[in-house]
Order: C-alpha cells, then sequence, then structure tokens
C-alpha cells in the first residue's frame, strides 16, 4: 500500500473514534511508524503516549475523561471526576479519579494525571454507567453509588464534598432514598451516612 493509502486508513479510523491508539492501527495493517510521520506532517497530534487525535478535534470539559477511557476501555470515573461528570460539586479536579479492583495492576498516564482508588469486587461491578462522549464509551459510576463512594472515601476527598454531593443531588431529586441506602450498604458506610440520610427524610 502506498504511503496515502495509511494516512487515507488511519484519518477514517480517528474520524470515527475521536480516539485512536497506536494499537489500533494493527487491525487495519497500518504500521505504527505512520503515526509518527502523520504527526510530523500536522495530520494528527499525539494527545499522550500512544494516543492520538485530530488536530482540530473539539474538546470539552470531559475531553480528559474520554483520553484515558480510550487508552484504558475498562476504566471506571469515580469520587470526584464523577461528581464532575453529574455536575454535583462545585470542585474541579485536575487528576481524573479513577476506580480499580484491589488487586489490579494500576494504569499509567502522562497526561493526563490519574488518582487511583481500589475497590472491592463487589464495590466495583455495582452502579456502573456507560456514557457515550465524544464518540468514546466512557464508564462511570452512577449518582446514587457516587455518593456512597464519597462517604466511603471520606478521609481522601473531605466529608463537605460528600455532603455536598448528597444535598445537592437529593435537591435536584436525581436520586431516590432506596438508592442511597442499597449502595451505602455495599460502600458499608450505612452507620456513618443514616444521620444524613434521616435528615433529608424529614
Amino acid at each position: 500500500m502506498t504511503t496515502n493509502t495509511h494516512y487515507h486508513q488511519v484519518l477514517k479510523l480517528v474520524d470515527s473514534r475521536g480516539l485512536i491508539r497506536s494499537r489500533d492501527l494493527d487491525a487495519i495493517s497500518v504500521p505504527r511508524v505512520v503515526l509518527t510521520r502523520m504527526v510530523q506532517r500536522g495530520l494528527l497530534i499525539r494527545v499522550g503516549r500512544g494516543l492520538y487525535s485530530a488536530p482540530n478535534r473539539p474538546v470539552s470539559e470531559h475531553t480528559s475523561l474520554v483520553e484515558v477511557s480510550r487508552k484504558y476501555p475498562q476504566a471506571l470515573v469515580c469520587l470526584l471526576s464523577a461528581l464532575q461528570f453529574h455536575s454535583l460539586t462545585t470542585q474541579a479536579p485536575f487528576e481524573v479519579w479513577l476506580a480499580i479492583p484491589n488487586k489490579a495492576y494500576a494504569p499509567t498516564m502522562e497526561y493526563p494525571p490519574l488518582r487511583i482508588v481500589r475497590f472491592s469486587t463487589k464495590s466495583i461491578a455495582e452502579g456502573v454507567e456507560d456514557h457515550l462522549v465524544e464518540g468514546v464509551t466512557v464508564h462511570v459510576t452512577c449518582i446514587a453509588k457516587t455518593v456512597a463512594d464519597c462517604f466511603k472515601f471520606r478521609n481522601k476527598i473531605g466529608l463537605d464534598v460528600a455532603l455536598e454531593a448528597l444535598n445537592e443531588s437529593w435537591r435536584s431529586k436525581r436520586v431516590k432514598m432506596d438508592e442511597l441506602w442499597h449502595y451505602a450498604s455495599i460502600c458499608r458506610v450505612t452507620n456513618v451516612i443514616r444521620p444524613y440520610l434521616e435528615s433529608l427524610a424529614s
């Protein structure tokens, strides 16, 4: 195949996926060195190690989540990053918070920086939502699970942040009491969250 044919194949892949990994070229039988040449010509930009996009790719407030999810398709966005995704916090985390199983290998990226939190097998499997963002599937903890997680990891993020998330999600009617109790039980924080839930219900 000619170089121009390779360029066309790669650009078509980028157009359909938004972001591509260098390993994605294996499926279309294009040498990975083509990516370097395309970057040099200004046809692509290198977003991070092994991650590429078109120069004119639109950037949103969730772009960092998209970049992480493209590189690590099983990544689960949680805690502060999930709160920001659900518009439940005034915090603007500079790190992407990810949940991984207790014994799993921790992913790494040059950018954006990652904050890794280890969840139990049951906790990481419950309350996961899939959202299509910029053409990429992003796994995010649902609102009620995110609130429970915030109480579980209140020593990492602050009790004030957990309370803000609880109050805002309840005020905006985006959670139900039974959902909150369910995920609080999974996260083993029922005793911690009980007085706050009883206050909301009164």
